[in-house]
Parts: C-alpha cells; sequence; structure tokens
C-alpha cells in the first residue's frame, strides 16, 4: 500500500471548487468569488509553470495588502512553488539578501517596488522573472495582465509531493543575517490542520484580516479559504475602519495583536457601534492586559483568544482558549500565561542539559509537532543546534504549571516584540555597527503603552568623529526595515558588563521597565 501524499494543492484543489460562486475575498471595491479565484489561481499558476517554474522552486512576494497576494499564494501552491513571502517593510539590503539566499527564480512585486528590484536585480542571477502588479510598462519587468495573457483557466497538472519544499520564510538572524526558514508540504499541510483544529472556522464565518498578509493574517486567510468562509482585507490597520467593517460586513472572525485591540477599544469607548457579530478576535504577541480584557469582555463577549508559536512552529505551539479570558479571582491568573499546548503540539521545559525540570521551574521551551520546520535554509549549524532529537528548541524561557499552562518569563535570543512583530537586537545591533562614528552599541527592548515593546539603542560613539543621532536615524533608514528601526537613541559613555565580561542587558532594562514613569506613550 502506498503512502497517502497530502498536499497544499490538494487541499486548495478540493475546497476552492466546492463554494461556486460564494465570495472568497474583498478588498475595497473589488470582489473575488470562490470560482473566479480558482480560475485565476489557475492562470498564473501555469504561467509560472510555461515560466519553468517547477515543484520546489522559490516564488517571491513582496506587496502590500492586495487581492493579487491572495491569488498569487494560491497560485504558487497549485504550481507546487515554493513562496517566499516578503514583508513590504523591508529595506532594500534585507530584499537583497533573502532573494540571493533562499534563490528565487520569480518575483512577484508591487509598482513601490520596482525601482529597488531593478536596482538589485543585477546581484540576483537565479531571479528569471519579474511580475510587476501595475499596468505601466517597465523595463525588465513583466505586467500582471501580460504575464496571464493567454494561460488557461483550466487546473495545471502537477506532480507535487508532500516532501517538496513549500516554504521559505525569513525571520530576525541572531547572528546578524535573517534565517531562512524552510517548510515542506506536509509541515505546512499538517499546520492547516492544527488551525482548523484549534480556530474553529466555518463556512459561514466573515473574517476581518488588517495587517500584513506574509505573517500570521495570510494564514487566516489560507485557513479560511479552506472552509468557504468570506475574507474582507485592508491595506493597513485603522481603529475606526476596523469598527465600521465589522458592524457594516457582520464580521465574525478577526486577528489582531494587541496592540490593535487597544486602539480598538478605544476608539469605541462611547460609540454606538453593532459589534454582536464578532465571536472569535484571535491575538498573539504579547498577553492581553487585565484592565483591557475586562474592557473588551464588555464590549464583545467571551471572543478571546490567543495562540503562541514562532516561525519556526507557525502560530500553535501554544493556545489561550476563550473560556481561559476570565477576570474570575480563580482564572485571572491564566492571562499571564500563553495557554497551553495546542492538539498537535507536545511542550517541554528543560534545563541547559536537555533534562525536563519540574512543573512550575524555568527553562528553554521546547516542542515537537508534525509542522515544526524542516531546516534553516543554507544553515545546517544553526539547524543542528535548534533541533535536536526532533524537539525545537525555542529560545524562550518559560515554566508550565500543574494545569499545562505555558507562561514566558524572558527571551534566551534577546528578542523585540514591538506592535507584534519580531526584532532581533542582534540584528539591529550587527546593522548599526556599520554606521560611521558609532564605537559600539547596545540594543533594547523598552514598554511602549501602545506597542509593547519599542526598540532602543544605546550608542557609546568613537572618541575621533563621533556620530550625531541623525546620522544614525538616516543610516538605519537605509539599512532597517522601519518596525526594527531605533525610536529612541541614547549616547553613553559605557556599558555595564557581567562577571564574565559580556554587557549586561538585564541590568541596562532596569530602568526602563522598573521606572513607570519612563514607559513612552
Amino acid at each position: 500500500m502506498s503512502k497517502y501524499n497530502l498536499t497544499l494543492k490538494d487541499m486548495y484543489e478540493k475546497s476552492l471548487v466546492s463554494h461556486g460562486e460564494k465570495i472568497a475575498v474583498k478588498f475595497g471595491e473589488e470582489r473575488l468569488s470562490y470560482v473566479e479565484l480558482n480560475k485565476v489561481a489557475n492562470r498564473l499558476a501555469h504561467a509560472l509553470i510555461h515560466s519553468e517554474i517547477t515543484p520546489g522552486d522559490p516564488v517571491a512576494l513582496m506587496m502590500s495588502n492586495c487581492i493579487e497576494f491572495i491569488i498569487s499564494d494560491i497560485a504558487i501552491i497549485k504550481a507546487g512553488a515554493s513562496k517566499v513571502p516578503l514583508n513590504n517593510m523591508l529595506s532594500e539590503k534585507e530584499v537583497l539578501y533573502m532573494l540571493k539566499d533562499s534563490e528565487a527564480k520569480a518575483i512577484i512585486i508591487g509598482p513601490e517596488f520596482y525601482d529597488m528590484i531593478n536596482h538589485i536585480r543585477k546581484d540576483l542571477p537565479c531571479l528569471e522573472v519579474v511580475i510587476g502588479l501595475g499596468k505601466s510598462q517597465v523595463t525588465g519587468i513583466i505586467s500582471w495582465n501580460q504575464f496571464l495573457i493567454d494561460t488557461p483557466e483550466t487546473t495545471p497538472v502537477v506532480d507535487v509531493k508532500s516532501s517538496d519544499l513549500a516554504s521559505i520564510g525569513y525571520t530576525g538572524g541572531t547572528t546578524g543575517l535573517p534565517k531562512g526558514i524552510v517548510q515542506t508540504q506536509q509541515n505546512l499541510t499538517m499546520n492547516l490542520i492544527s488551525h482548523l483544529i484549534e480556530l474553529d472556522i466555518v463556512e459561514q464565518d466573515r473574517i476581518l484580516l488588517m495587517s500584513p498578509l506574509p505573517h500570521a493574517a495570510g494564514k487566516f486567510c489560507q485557513v479560511g479559504l479552506l472552509t468557504g468562509a468570506t475574507h474582507i482585507i485592508t491595506d493597513n490597520f485603522n481603529s475606526l475602519k476596523a469598527l465600521q467593517l465589522i458592524e457594516k460586513e457582520r464580521i465574525t472572525v478577526t486577528f489582531m495583536v494587541p496592540t490593535m485591540i487597544y486602539r480598538l477599544l478605544d476608539t469605541a469607548e462611547g460609540q454606538k457601534f453593532d459589534l454582536a457579530s464578532i465571536k472569535t478576535i484571535a491575538y498573539a504577541a504579547a498577553p492581553i492586559l487585565e484592565d483591557r480584557l475586562k474592557q473588551g469582555l464588555e464590549m464583545f463577549g467571551p471572543v478571546f483568544f490567543q495562540f503562541y508559536g514562532q516561525s519556526e512552529c507557525p502560530n500553535l505551539i501554544a493556545r489561550l482558549r476563550k473560556s481561559d479570558h476570565s477576570i474570575e479571582p480563580n482564572k485571572i491568573h491564566l492571562l499571564r500565561s500563553c495557554g497551553s499546548p495546542t492538539l498537535m503540539a507536545e511542550v517541554k521545559i528543560v534545563d541547559e542539559a536537555g533534562i525536563e525540570v519540574a512543573q512550575g521551574e524555568k527553562g528553554e521551551i521546547i516542542v515537537k509537532s508534525p509542522y515544526v520546520m524542516e531546516r534553516y535554509h543554507n544553515m545546517p549549524k544553526k539547524t543542528a543546534e535548534t533541533i535536536v532529537n526532533n524537539w525545537l528548541y525555542t529560545g524562550d524561557i518559560g515554566k508550565m504549571d500543574q494545569e499545562g499552562y505555558i507562561y514566558l518569563l524572558d527571551r534566551k535570543n534577546d528578542m523585540i516584540i514591538s506592535g507584534g512583530m519580531n526584532v532581533y537586537s542582534t540584528e539591529v545591533e550587527n546593522a548599526i555597527q556599520q554606521c560611521p562614528g558609532v564605537g559600539q552599541v547596545a540594543v533594547l527592548g523598552i514598554p511602549h503603552h501602545d506597542w509593547g515593546e519599542q526598540v532602543l539603542a544605546l550608542i557609546i560613539p568613537k572618541s575621533d568623529n563621533p556620530a550625531l543621532k541623525e546620522d544614525i536615524v538616516q543610516f538605519c533608514k537605509k539599512n532597517l526595515a522601519n518596525y526594527k528601526q531605533p525610536k529612541e537613541i541614547e549616547f553613553v559613555s559605557e556599558f555595564p558588563l557581567t562577571t564574565y565580561g559580556k554587557i549586561d542587558k538585564k541590568k541596562m532594562r532596569i530602568p526602563y521597565w522598573e521606572d513607570k514613569n519612563r514607559v513612552i506613550n
């Protein structure tokens, strides 16, 4: 008996033809039914195949939220290719590295990235096809309409295997270089099944997505397209617009980071919106504040659902269910946790030797799941350090209580989470260190009332020709994505050191985290 070969292509070939003329995606005034989505995705898949894209070949996407992102995502699946999602806030240097490292053979871009791609294309020998969403003709970039011309609407016949490469997604690098996270067809199909189990998204759902599709919002859309849900997508987040859309579109499910939820609650305060349709507000990146949850429960009811994961094990390592979001005395402590392990994830807390610690003791969180990444792209040593005996070492420090709830205590890899975006301090430090006039740099996450954490750069300038603050700001704008750029820069004469002679970031954080008057608003 042959082993069943489950792929993303198999899943979407079935789902897209099951929901007929029902609206799949709405973006502004644009509408796309399931039938239309299936046909145009088939056309784009045929065009990619005609351009010699074969199963496992990397195809990059770089655009703001739009219907074409959804079409491209599904077309890549139908062609059996491997998606390389690039967010639209990356710097030219970061884009060059990711395209070069992934060896992307094709890229689909928004018009705002034409100049960037043309400028770096000479350094990308593997990049053979650039498809632009704009209508204007630009040398070296084939327009979307031209690329799709004369392509059939029939389902492409492609032999895709469950072991084929399905995605290379980049995350910040603690070594200064972004890490390419390799996922196979089997990894991602199992991950989608886990989402279907945990999120309870059904055909009747109307899903509002206002955050970038290359991240968690895109996963919600993929899940919804498997069930026949309707997706309302915007190109950015606006709290008033969100409330209006919830009322007008009878939204049942949305995904937000806590910052977005707080803005939503503030805007809704004292206003009269019909929000009764909402059944799930899923969030990630940080716990929700107790006073904000109380406000949210009064406004929306018991709809909040938190999930914890990382790019190496997408979204679902643990979840804090709706029933856990309670301000009752016997449950309120759970709000400090990120929930209990999902049905498809096994979690342990271990010490430095990899031995499981006692309940309540702190250690590193490790996870085993069918959707743990296959490997880091071109980083065998880092892969071997991160995946040991099939266990993913997350780099997060936490503890587990007797009920199985996980509490995050610290981040071993010194990661900052600002407005739901992951920022690795070492990556920012390595970039700033290249700025003329900078002697030493240390980057910290400091509290921010709205974004959770904000990036702070502490600089020891060179004694001769020291860098000015404006020099560093402009350098960061050229070399780092906007959300990675320090919003605060302070000059110091020295850094405190540990007994081992290392910079003592723990000590450096104390004034910012213990003095509430220093919280940025």
